[in-house]
């Protein structure tokens, strides 16, 4: 959460912020090249708005969460808590936070590829206003995720429940966006072969990660931790692809782009801010090619057909076909279809009707028996792809 926002003046002496943002007078000048992997000092929807149309794959949003703080927060001991008190945290009323919400989501919607995704965090001070904003700006939401703190700041009063997470709303440019990036086979590789929730799991940024000024004191106050953006861009980009970042405070979206291969885009009010998420990207190393290159997945591969299988002599005619479980028969027919008794139909028709279901993948739901033991029939189709990407080098 930054303060990339128009409309707020800082109480801190050396950095003046005003919310002036783009006068109406002033023609809009379009940029004709995107300013890749570079921080833009100045107010986000003025610079967003240079940006050319549909240029961005990913966006990931922190924007201020408007925290109505009144008055400061004390421990049981009496010591104050470094909680987020800062002028551009402020806004006079809602409606005076929801216009700014719709500033910044209209310069974003513009400037997003149209199969471009959307990532906004915010706390229960925020992030239903924007969710709202968002579906009456057009965007189409895909998730809501919940990154569940495993380190929390306490509740010092005792007076409510401990703010154990922050959400996040994941969307669309528009329900149309339909081809939009999600690594799911990758994320599921590396989450034991189960499918990744949405609930995370994550700590707060603590430690070494966090970024302190020469007095020892916090950079900046809601830091994110990059295991956060990492799992957001791994998820949702691939390597070479844009992530804007219109918040852009400590540098967390830009640190993580470089190490994953991607190139960012930030946009930030706060020459503080800058300055020190310039230096932490610049020590940032990328990682190597095979280190984030993402595995083809099976439907990014050829297509390969059943009778295919046939003809190349993996699966003789007159082979027996049988489910996992032993439950269900069926024999391979020399064009390439399979018998289920008196029915003939392709190897997913055949596989929906024995189990009585609407729809089957007959590639994992058939097996033939070889040396005593079942294997599903999709090890041939593994084999036909190998032949023909062998065949294409």
């Amino acid at each position: 959460m930054s303060i990339a926002r128009a409309g707020v003046t800082r109480s801190k002496p050396q950095i003046q912020v005003s919310r002036t943002g783009v006068s109406a007078a002033r023609p809009l000048v379009l940029k004709t090249a995107l300013p890749l992997d570079q921080i833009l000092l100045g107010d986000c929807v003025a610079e967003i708005n240079r940006l050319p149309a549909e240029s961005i794959d990913l966006i990931f949003a922190d924007p201020p969460y408007n925290l109505q703080l009144e008055n400061a927060l004390s421990r049981p001991d009496q010591s104050l808590v470094d909680a987020v008190d800062d002028d551009w945290d402020k806004f006079a009323s809602f409606a005076d936070y929801d216009k700014f919400t719709r500033e910044w989501l209209t310069a974003v919607r513009r400037v997003m590829k149209p199969d471009a995704t959307i990532f906004v965090i915010g706390s229960y001070h925020n992030i239903f206003r924007v969710g709202s904003i968002l579906q009456d700006l057009g965007f189409w939401i895909l998730n809501d995720i919940v990154w569940r703190k495993a380190n929390p700041m306490p509740n010092f009063r005792g007076r409510r429940f401990t703010n154990a997470h922050e959400t996040m709303i994941w969307a669309t440019k528009n329900a149309a966006g339909k081809n939009y990036t999600f690594n799911y086979e990758a994320l599921k590789a590396g989450n034991e072969d189960c499918q990744v929730r949405s609930d995370w799991l994550l700590p707060i940024c603590t430690g070494g990660e966090r970024l302190k000024d020469e007095n020892g004191r916090k950079t900046h106050p809601t830091q994110k931790p990059e295991s956060l953006l990492t799992r957001v861009i791994l998820s949702a980009s691939n390597k070479g692809d844009v992530v804007l970042d219109p918040f852009f405070g400590s540098g967390t979206t830009g640190a993580v782009a470089r190490r994953l291969g991607r190139s960012f885009i930030g946009t930030e009010r706060d020459p503080i801010y800058a300055k020190a998420a310039r230096a932490r990207i610049e020590a940032v190393v990328p990682l190597p090619d095979n280190a984030i290159a993402i595995a083809p997945t099976k439907r990014s591969e050829p297509r390969v057909a059943f009778a295919s299988v046939v003809e190349a002599g993996h699966l003789a005619p007159g082979s027996v076909l049988t489910d996992e479980k032993r439950r269900h028969s069926a024999v391979v027919r020399a064009d390439g279809a399979i018998a289920l008794g008196h029915i003939v139909g392709s190897i997913h028709k055949m596989g929906a009707l024995a189990q009585g279901l609407p729809a089957c993948n007959g590639w994992t739901f058939w097996h033939v028996e070889r040396d005593g033991k079942l294997e599903a029939i999709d090890a041939f189709r593994t084999i036909m792809r190998a032949t023909m990407r062998d065949a294409g080098e």
